[in-house]
């Protein structure tokens, strides 16, 4: 039997680099997503904005 899952409080929401085009767009996704309702939405975008690469990033 596998272990137990353990989900805790998310973080904040990545904020989107500036000056990258990418990451502004996903920043306005993210926005329409929540005005419209769609959580779902808002984490696909928190989580493209969290891992899109820039090179000054750890």
């Amino acid at each position: 039997m596998a272990a137990a899952v353990h989900v805790g409080i998310p973080g904040p929401e990545p904020v989107p680099v500036q000056g990258c085009g990418v990451c502004k767009a996903l920043g306005r996704q993210r926005e329409d997503a929540r005005r419209r309702l769609d959580l779902s939405k808002v984490s696909d975008c928190n989580v493209e904005i969290r891992n899109h690469p820039h090179g000054d990033r750890a």
